[in-house]
């Protein structure tokens, strides 16, 4: 059985994920390369309000992405 894949905007707070897909254009796939967020990465939800950027913590690294990057950023939600 295959878990769906969700865009990392719609996790909540305390959520755990693999990332599965980076989309968008070669410079941002680059950047959020750059930061950790490569396929296969595990990470969690430090903070995401609805709104405004979010937090997440990937490879001990705190990151805040913005909701148009975040977007971008397919993940597969796993157990804490």
């Amino acid at each position: 059985m295959n878990t769906p894949t969700l865009s990392l905007d719609q996790l909540p707070k305390d959520a755990a994920a693999v990332v599965r897909q980076l989309r968008g254009g070669g410079e941002l796939v680059h950047r959020l390369a750059a930061m950790g967020l490569t396929v296969g990465a595990r990470l969690v939800v430090l903070q995401n309000s609805g709104h405004g950027p979010m937090l997440v913590s990937v490879r001990d690294t705190r990151i805040a992405l913005g909701r148009g990057e975040a977007i971008k950023v397919l993940v597969e939600k796993t157990a804490a």
